[in-house]
């Protein structure tokens, strides 16, 4: 299956602000690539790239006053499977984890372990652990949140997700990641691409947000938003929390004009 994705953004300055953009794919899909990323931007500015501590793939720029538009498009192949799950999966006892997921273990910006923690072992901690618990999480964020773009709020934080009942994909993807961290198990948060492919459209393309876990010695995708298998995940990102991978972090003030995202199968590569 091939899938094309890309995004139009458009904002404007008051002053040249520099900026570093997260709207890459990461290294690990580079392979699959059959059009390469193609990144433009209006007016013509120097960019140039490199990868953060996540390895993530970080665009840096500087906007010129006024109006900037920065254009992504590319084509990937995809497997056309639906996201795996693997019930067998077991915990990691966290004196056996490998040292680079410890970092998920903690709590951050916006998934504060501290005040969810007697929460998540009331409500999970006598299920058995491995992929049953947190499939368990993500079936209560997916129930306990109302989605709501309306309700959106760049500083909502899991615990506040939590007792306000309301939020947007990366209000599910918080609470699910601060849960599991409650209960020892890695979690960090993702953003990427999630196209309508293989279910109804329901929503405006955007980007999305959700979690890998670690189970079993790897990292395993679950969706307290949608909260079943889906079909075409483009990793664009991913970090302890939504602190960690903004799409865009501006060093100064900028107003948002435009935004458009695209994610859709075709039959062929697109022509360059």
């Amino acid at each position: 299956m091939l899938i094309r994705y890309g995004y139009e953004i458009t904002i404007n300055c008051n002053q040249p602000t520099a900026l570093v953009c997260l709207l890459s794919v990461r290294e690990e899909r580079a392979g699959d690539l059959r059009v390469p990323e193609s990144v433009l931007t209006t007016p013509p500015i120097p960019t140039s790239t490199y990868l953060d501590l996540f390895g993530n793939r970080c665009r840096r720029m500087v906007a010129p006053v006024g109006d900037l538009t920065i254009w992504g498009d590319a084509t990937i192949e995809d497997s056309g499977e639906v996201d795996q799950a693997d019930w067998s999966a077991r915990e990691v006892a966290v004196a056996d984890l490998p040292d680079e997921t410890l970092v998920y273990l903690m709590g951050s910006r916006y998934c504060e372990t501290d005040r969810l923690s007697q929460a998540a072992w009331d409500m999970f901690g006598h299920i058995a652990p491995g992929w049953g618990r947190v499939q368990a999480v993500c079936d209560f964020v997916n129930g306990h949140i109302r989605f709501d773009y309306q309700q959106a709020r760049s500083t909502r934080t899991a615990f506040e997700a939590f007792n306000e009942r309301v939020g947007v994909c990366r209000d599910f993807a918080h609470l699910g990641v601060a849960l599991c961290r409650c209960l020892n198990i890695p979690a960090r948060y993702v953003n990427g691409h999630l196209g309508d492919i293989g279910v109804p459209v329901v929503d405006p393309m955007d980007f999305s947000a959700w979690m890998e876990v670690y189970l079993d010695g790897k990292w395993h995708t679950f969706d307290p938003r949608n909260n079943k298998p889906r079909i075409g995940r483009i990793v664009l990102a991913h970090g302890r929390d939504a602190a960690d991978i903004p799409l865009i972090n501006s060093f100064g003030p900028h107003l948002l004009k435009t935004f458009r995202v695209w994610t859709y199968v075709v039959n062929e590569v697109p022509a360059g």
